[in-house]
């Protein structure tokens, strides 16, 4: 079994920066499983943010997705933060046929 903890979001001011982290456990071999970053925003359908092959258009040149294998770690760097990013994000880790999520964390950006 997966266990997925999702940390780093956070109040921040627009035009700012915010890294997230998503930390694997269990029984994965993490180096060899697809990682990938989603949003849900209120009242909005759950959105793909970024895999290591591609982005949405929305946070092309902004986000940047990476990961650390020694770690069983994925990462997601968020610059020069917009209002229209506030959401929920969730990391989400496939091995195989499955796919795992953790809780999510919450990314403000207000000023």
């Amino acid at each position: 079994q997966v266990h997925l903890v999702e940390s780093g979001g956070g109040l921040v001011q627009p035009g700012g920066s915010l890294r997230l982290s998503c930390a694997a456990s269990g029984s994965i071999s993490f180096r060899f499983a697809a990682v990938a970053w989603y949003r849900q925003a209120p009242g909005k359908q759950r959105e793909l943010v970024a895999t290591m092959l591609r982005y949405a258009d929305s946070v092309k040149g902004r986000f940047t997705i990476s990961r650390d294998n020694d770690k069983n770690t994925v990462y997601l760097q968020m610059n020069s933060l917009k209002s229209e990013d506030t959401a929920v994000y969730y990391c989400n880790v496939e091995n195989g046929p499955i796919s795992y999520w953790g809780q999510g964390t919450q990314v403000t950006v207000s000023s």
